[in-house]
């Protein structure tokens, strides 16, 4: 930690305030947020009024949200390291904001089908422009502040984990679908007028775009994961705890129905304790970010998410759950920025968006193949020992950061000859 600390000196939160970038960031951010809860809550409770609540219709929701980061993710990173980041962004909120528009005309004149074609839509065009935001911390935000910045970011979201579902239930109930789809368009062109505030994009080098295919370029990001030791172990912690969540995810209700014996409309007190325990994970996270090192931080939320989840298999008693599910939300945040942190120092800037590609679909693949297998699993064993499973599979992933824990901070020199050393290999 000490050596962290040499190379990352500490600093102060308002000077993230006054980073431009940081504010616009954060402006968008807040813009998508509403548009992206108001449009998902919408559409879930109207294609549930129209359905008659049929799951399979419910579940192409989330075939639609998903599957395009198995489709997408690795090619849309490519394009994001080779396109400039905040024009790619800009466009990929306006192209958004011109489909949903498409889609509430649709859904006026023609069929309300059309909502599962705004979901795919706007999933496709997020693989293009989340890894520009990834390149854009990495080229604004100083390294001293990566961490604290990652941190505020990361507080956004977890804010909306709470407000989210609220707002876009009371959008959507007081108005209908058809003003919620409206708000969402605003909410994307506000998110693309807030990007334009953002610092201009690094001029790119048109012979140096031009030197290599997208194939090639898509080999060259598998080769760099590989080839480092950071970015390899950071993939098994992925996988691990994707696994782990994956098991679990689609089991709350049970906790609520089997281990506590309560109604299972008890379950909304469980999602809103964990997610202010996401904000305050947020918030700690901030707050150790200048004496904590990412690795060290990324340990800590693996080891606090194995022992909750663990207590929440066994927890007979609502107020012990609710503790474990409070410690929970605390734990994601500081898993995600922790990674993310990792991701960017270790990282150079030209190579972003494939990086994130590569790891992001090993996590939510994991997390999607063990959700398939859930009910199977939930047949044969207890809910005690499912859960005590995926506590298990979570520590596991602490096994791959072990050697990473006396890592330092690399110094921007290093990274940039880490990237010559690949380019001329």
């Amino acid at each position: 930690m000490d050596t962290y600390q040499e190379n990352v000196s500490s600093p102060k939160v308002t000077s993230l305030f006054r980073n431009r970038f940081i504010q616009a960031i954060l402006a968008s951010g807040l813009f998508l947020q509403i548009g992206i809860w108001v449009r998902n809550y919408a559409i879930l409770l109207y294609v549930v009024d129209q359905t008659n609540g049929d799951p399979v219709a419910v579940s192409m929701i989330s075939v639609a949200e998903f599957a395009p980061i198995f489709l997408f993710s690795f090619v849309g990173g490519t394009f994001a390291d080779r396109w400039r980041p905040k024009k790619t962004m800009i466009w990929c909120d306006i192209l958004s904001a011109i489909s949903i528009f498409f889609v509430l005309i649709a859904l006026l004149f023609f069929t309300w089908k059309v909502l599962f074609f705004a979901m795919l839509f706007s999933a496709i065009l997020s693989q293009f422009s989340q890894p520009s935001g990834m390149k854009l911390f990495k080229i604004h935000v100083p390294a001293e502040h990566m961490q604290s910045g990652m941190s505020l970011y990361q507080s956004l979201f977890s804010i909306f984990m709470i407000l989210g579902p609220v707002l876009g239930t009371f959008v959507f109930q007081q108005f209908g679908i058809n003003t919620a789809i409206s708000v969402t368009v605003v909410a994307f062109l506000l998110s693309a007028v807030s990007l334009v505030f953002l610092p201009a994009d690094p001029e790119i080098k048109e012979e140096t775009e031009n030197q290599s295919s997208l194939v090639q370029e898509m080999k060259e990001g598998i080769k760099y994961v590989l080839s480092s030791k950071v970015l390899r172990s950071l993939g098994g912690t992925f996988f691990m705890a994707g696994i782990s969540i994956g098991l679990i995810q689609p089991l709350a209700i049970f906790l609520v129905t089997e281990q506590l014996h309560l109604p299972k409309e008890n379950l909304q007190w469980l999602i809103m304790v964990n997610g202010i325990g996401m904000l305050a994970g947020g918030a700690l996270a901030l707050l150790a970010a200048k004496k904590i090192a990412p690795q060290r931080l990324l340990v800590i939320g693996l080891v606090v998410n194995a022992v909750v989840i663990s207590i929440s298999g066994i927890s007979e008693i609502l107020w012990l759950t609710l503790i474990a599910q409070f410690f929970a939300g605390m734990g994601m945040p500081v898993i995600q920025i922790g990674i993310n942190t990792m991701i960017m120092q270790h990282t150079t800037s030209d190579f972003i968006g494939r990086v994130n590609g590569i790891l992001t679909p090993l996590f939510i693949g994991a997390t999607v193949i063990m959700m398939s297998i859930t009910g199977l699993l939930k047949e044969n064993l207890s809910l005690t020992w499912i859960y005590q499973i995926s506590g298990i599979l979570m520590l596991l992933g602490v096994v791959f950061l072990l050697p990473l824990l006396r890592l330092s901070a690399p110094k921007p020199d290093l990274v940039q000859v880490a990237q010559t050393e690949t380019e001329t290999e």
